[in-house]
């Protein structure tokens, strides 16, 4: 769910801490990531880029799905692991019971990275500018962003034509 209200990347969310949670701005902090480091074990660290440091606004459904969970969670860890107690979850962990998710409710196998771009995607095609949606991406420069999703923005493109065209031919 935080992976497609937010656009963040699992490493980022098994990375969370709840201080990294402010529930008086309604923001949640990224500041690290947790990846697999030497010989498969897990390793915290920076966020992918420079600008994967950064501070978003919640949508109040995640607000408060988090609100929720800061209230059950007896760790530092906003995801703690269930079998490693006080640990977060591994980034591999999260992504086998993705996966196990999907196959419970008979819908297809998709990545979880997927839901990365959904949010992306979506945030596009509804009007959010690409600064906006690269900087919640944590992506190097809104170049990439543009790069990459340059199908959404183009078929945006078609559309704000059409309706130029529209308006001014009546």
């Amino acid at each position: 769910y935080l992976e497609l209200t937010t656009g963040l990347r699992l490493g980022e969310i098994c990375g969370l801490r709840c201080e990294d949670f402010d529930e008086k701005k309604g923001t949640l902090k990224i500041q690290r990531s947790l990846g697999r480091g030497v010989k498969g074990k897990a390793h915290l660290g920076d966020p992918k880029t420079e600008k994967g440091k950064r501070t978003i606004h919640l949508p109040e459904s995640t607000y408060q799905v988090l609100l929720e969970r800061k209230g059950k969670v007896n760790s530092d860890w906003v995801f703690p692991s269930i079998k490693y107690n006080g640990q977060p979850t591994a980034p591999s962990a999260a992504y086998h019971r993705h996966k196990q998710i999907l196959a419970d409710l008979d819908l297809p196998s998709i990545r979880f990275h997927d839901l990365r771009h959904t949010f992306a995607t979506i945030a596009l095609q509804n009007g959010v500018d690409i600064k906006t949606v690269s900087g919640m991406l944590g992506h190097f420069s809104a170049g990439f962003t543009l790069d990459t999703y340059a199908h959404v923005t183009t078929s945006a493109q078609k559309e704000a034509a059409q309706t130029m065209g529209n308006i001014l031919s009546m």
